[in-house]
C-alpha cells in the first residue's frame, strides 16, 4: 500500500492498464455499443463497471492527464492548461511537458515501491509530466511518446528507440496511428513482462475531426477495440477514461461559432488593458485552431475587475464568468496560474481572443469540434472487472472523476 496526494493505493496484484482515451465523449461509447463497433469496450461496460464520470476543469488534455496520474485535481498538482500567462515575467508560456508539477504521481510512487511501471503518451507535450520521478538517474520506469519514439534513449526514457519502434514507421502526429502506436507499444510492454502498471494516453485527432457514426470514427473505434481486446486477453485489468468530451462548435453552414472575447474587451475598455489567454493552445493547432470553451482574462492595469466581470457575464455566448478566487474554489484550480477572470463558454460556442490570432486555415474546411467548457466535462468511466460492493458503498453518492480511475482499478476491482 502506498499513499499519494492523501489517497491510499494498493499495489497491483495483476497487470493493470489505464487508458486515457483522449476526447472520447460518452456518445462514442454509446454509439459503438448500439452498432457493435467496439465489442471489447462494450463487454467491459456490461460485465465490469461503467459510470458517467466528470473531467477536471478546464476540460483540456494536460490538466486532466496530470490529474489522472496524480489522482487529484489541478489545485493539487498545479497544471491547469497547455498555455498560461506568467504574471511576474509578463509573458505567455507554453507548458511543454506540463511542468513543473507541484505533486507526485501515482506512477512514480508505484515505481519506488518496486512495481514495474510504464507510461506511453501520444503527444510528447505530456511526457515530462508522466515521466516525473519515473525515469532518470536512480529511477527504473519507462516513459516515452509516440510522437518522438524514434528519439528514445535508455537514460531519458528507460528504453531505446530501436526497442520502441520495433520495425514500425514513426506515426504522423495528425493521424489515428499516433494513438494506435501507443496501444501497440502497451501490448508489447505487457507481453514482455516489462510493465505491471501501465498508463496509455491517446490523441484526440479523430474525435476533433469526426463525430460518432462517421466512417473514420468507426474505423478508429474498431482499431482501438482490437488492442483493448488483446490487453484483456493477456489477463490485464483495464480501466478506460477520457480527459474530456467533444462538442461541435460550428454553425449550421459549417463556419466556426467563435466569440472573440479579446476584441470585445478591447472595444469596451481599450486596447492593451486586458489579455485573453486560450489555455487550449498547444503545438497541435490542426486539432482545434487554439479554440475551445474556456479562456482566462488578465487585467493589465487598474480596471475595475467587477466591471469587467459584469461585461463578460452579460455577453451572449458566455455560460459562466468567475473571478480568480471563486474559480479556484469552485473548479479546484491552481491559484498561481489562474487569470483574474475565468470564462466558460456556452455549449456550442468557441471562445477566442482576436480574429487572425487563430489558425483557422489549419482546420482545412472541417467543422470545428473542440472542448474546454462544462459541456465537455462528461466522460466515460469503464473498468473491465466488477467493483466490490463494499467499495461502492463506502463511496456513497460522491461524484466519480476521471482522476479516480487508478483508485478504482487498484482498490475497488474484484
Amino acid at each position: 500500500m502506498i499513499t499519494v496526494n492523501g489517497r491510499k493505493y494498493s499495489l497491483p496484484g495483476r497487470t493493470v492498464v489505464v487508458i486515457c482515451y483522449d476526447g472520447c465523449d460518452p456518445n462514442y461509447i454509446a454509439d459503438s455499443a448500439i452498432r457493435g463497433i467496439s465489442p471489447a469496450i462494450t463487454s467491459m461496460a456490461r460485465t465490469g463497471f461503467y459510470a458517467s464520470g466528470l473531467s477536471a476543469m478546464p476540460s483540456f488534455t494536460n490538466p486532466n492527464n496530470v490529474s489522472i496520474v496524480c489522482g487529484a485535481p489541478p489545485s493539487v498538482h498545479g497544471i491547469s492548461g497547455n498555455y498560461w500567462f506568467d504574471r511576474e515575467a509578463g509573458k505567455e508560456v507554453m507548458m511543454v511537458n506540463a511542468g513543473p508539477l507541484a505533486a507526485p504521481t501515482i506512477l512514480a510512487e508505484m515505481a519506488k515501491a518496486g512495481v514495474k511501471v510504464a507510461a506511453v503518451t501520444a503527444k510528447d507535450k505530456l511526457r515530462g509530466a508522466l515521466a516525473a520521478g519515473l525515469v532518470g538517474p536512480g529511477n527504473v520506469g519507462i516513459a516515452f511518446s509516440a510522437e518522438k519514439a524514434d528519439q528514445c534513449t535508455l537514460a531519458e526514457n528507460g528504453v531505446d528507440a530501436a526497442d520502441v519502434m520495433s520495425g514500425r514507421m514513426l506515426p504522423d502526429q495528425y493521424s489515428p496511428d499516433l494513438s494506435l502506436f501507443v496501444l501497440d507499444a502497451g501490448v508489447r510492454l505487457v507481453e514482455s513482462g516489462r510493465a505491471d502498471l501501465l498508463y496509455l494516453s491517446l490523441s484526440d485527432f479523430v474525435q476533433h475531426a469526426h463525430a460518432p457514426g462517421a466512417r473514420e470514427s468507426d474505423d478508429f473505434m474498431q482499431a482501438v477495440h482490437a488492442r483493448v481486446a488483446r490487453l484483456l486477453g493477456l489477463g490485464a485489468t483495464v480501466g478506460i477514461v477520457a480527459d474530456h468530451g467533444m462538442t461541435d462548435l460550428s454553425l449550421h453552414g459549417g463556419e466556426p461559432n467563435i466569440l472573440y472575447l479579446g476584441a470585445l474587451l478591447d472595444n469596451r475598455f481599450g486596447e492593451g488593458r486586458t489579455k485573453v489567454i486560450c489555455p487550449i493552445t498547444d503545438p497541435f493547432v490542426r486539432h482545434h485552431g487554439a479554440l475551445g470553451g474556456f479562456v482566462r482574462v488578465h487585467i493589465l492595469d487598474r480596471l475595475d475587475r467587477d466591471e469587467v466581470l459584469r461585461f463578460i457575464s452579460s455577453t451572449p455566448g458566455v455560460h459562466t464568468a468567475l473571478v480568480r478566487e471563486e474559480a479556484c474554489r469552485k473548479l479546484e484550480l491552481n491559484f498561481e496560474r489562474e487569470g483574474d477572470i475565468a470564462v466558460i463558454g456556452a455549449k456550442g460556442v468557441a471562445l477566442g481572443s482576436h480574429k487572425g490570432a487563430h489558425q483557422l486555415e489549419q482546420l482545412a474546411g472541417a467543422r470545428l469540434r473542440s472542448h474546454g467548457s462544462f459541456a465537455e466535462r462528461d466522460i466515460p468511466f469503464v473498468v473491465s472487472r466488477p467493483i466490490k460492493a463494499a467499495y461502492l458503498q463506502e463511496r456513497g453518492d460522491a461524484p466519480i472523476y476521471n482522476y479516480d480511475i487508478f483508485h478504482f482499478v487498484l482498490n475497488g476491482a474484484e
